[in-house]
C-alpha cells in the first residue's frame, strides 16, 4: 500500500514538473499570436534603425508637431487601423508598430525586445512630432504605460488594459508557479506612479479576455486626476473598436 501511494505521488510529481516545462517552453506562443500585415504598400511602411531585426512601422505621415503612435494587442494586424485612424486623425501622423514577428518585421517577440522597439519608435517620432499620444490596446497597453513612464508623451491612451499579465497567468493557472516561470510579465503597475500626463482608461462593458477587476485595479492605482475611465457600452473585448464611441473618445483624448 506504501509502495503504491509512493508511487502515485511520484507520478503526480513528474505530471506537475512536465506541466511546468511546458508552460515555460512554451509560453511566448500562448502569449505571442503573429499576424500578417493586410492593408498598406511599400510607401506606408518605416523600418525602425535596430541592429538586431528588421522592425516594421506602418505610417501615415503628416507634417506639424502631432503624431499618434499605436501598440496593437496579442493577435491584432496594427496596419488594419491604418484607414479609420487617417479619417478620424486628419492632423495627426499616425505610426503603428508591427511587434517582432508580426506585419513582416522579423525577430522574435519578447517584452524585452518590443518595449526597446517602441522607445527607439518614440525618440525617432518626436523628433519631427514633439506632442505624441500614446496609445496601447490589450497587450500593448502594457508597451504604452511603460513607454509614456519613461518618455515625454502629450497624451496617453490605454485600451482594455491590464494590471500585470503575470498576475492574469497566475488566475488562469492558479496551481502552477507563474511568477517563477513568466518571462514576459507585463507588470503595468509597476509604471503607474510615474505617469504624470492625461491619459484615459477604455475598457469593454463585456470584455471576455481582460477581467474589469483588472482594469479597475490599474486604474485605482493612478494618481488622482491624471487618468480618466470610460466604459464602452455592449462591446467585448474584440469588437470595442466597432463601436461608434470608440473613435470619438479616442479623439477627445488627443492633443
Amino acid at each position: 500500500m506504501r509502495r503504491t501511494v509512493t508511487t502515485v505521488v511520484l507520478l503526480a510529481l513528474a505530471a506537475y514538473l512536465g506541466l511546468c516545462i511546458a508552460l515555460y517552453a512554451f509560453q511566448r506562443s500562448l502569449i505571442y499570436l503573429p499576424q500578417p500585415r493586410a492593408v498598406g504598400g511599400a510607401e506606408n511602411l518605416m523600418a525602425l534603425p535596430t541592429a538586431d531585426a528588421t522592425v516594421l512601422v506602418t505610417v501615415r505621415p503628416h507634417a506639424g508637431p502631432k503624431a499618434l503612435v499605436y501598440f496593437g494587442g496579442n493577435a491584432e494586424d496594427v496596419s488594419q487601423n491604418l484607414p479609420s485612424f487617417a479619417e478620424a486623425f486628419p492632423e495627426h501622423a499616425i505610426y503603428l508598430l508591427h511587434y517582432r514577428s508580426y506585419g513582416g518585421s522579423g525577430g522574435s517577440p519578447s517584452e524585452e525586445a518590443i518595449q526597446r522597439d517602441a522607445l527607439t519608435l518614440f525618440d525617432l517620432v518626436h523628433a519631427s512630432h514633439p506632442q505624441i499620444a500614446v496609445v496601447g490596446r490589450s497587450l500593448g497597453s502594457g508597451v504604452a504605460i511603460s513607454l509614456a513612464s519613461q518618455r515625454p508623451a502629450a497624451r496617453l491612451v490605454l485600451i482594455t488594459p491590464y494590471n500585470s499579465i503575470e498576475e492574469l497567468g497566475q488566475k488562469q493557472f492558479p496551481i502552477l508557479p507563474i511568477r517563477w516561470l513568466l518571462q514576459d510579465k507585463y507588470q503595468s503597475w509597476r509604471y503607474v506612479s510615474h505617469i504624470e500626463v492625461p491619459t484615459l482608461v477604455l475598457i469593454a462593458e463585456h470584455d471576455e479576455v481582460i477581467p474589469r477587476w483588472s482594469s479597475m485595479k490599474l486604474y485605482r492605482q493612478f494618481k488622482p486626476g491624471v487618468a480618466k475611465l470610460e466604459v464602452i457600452a455592449g462591446r467585448g473585448h474584440n469588437d470595442i473598436s466597432a463601436s461608434a464611441d470608440y473613435l470619438r473618445l479616442l479623439g477627445q483624448a488627443l492633443p
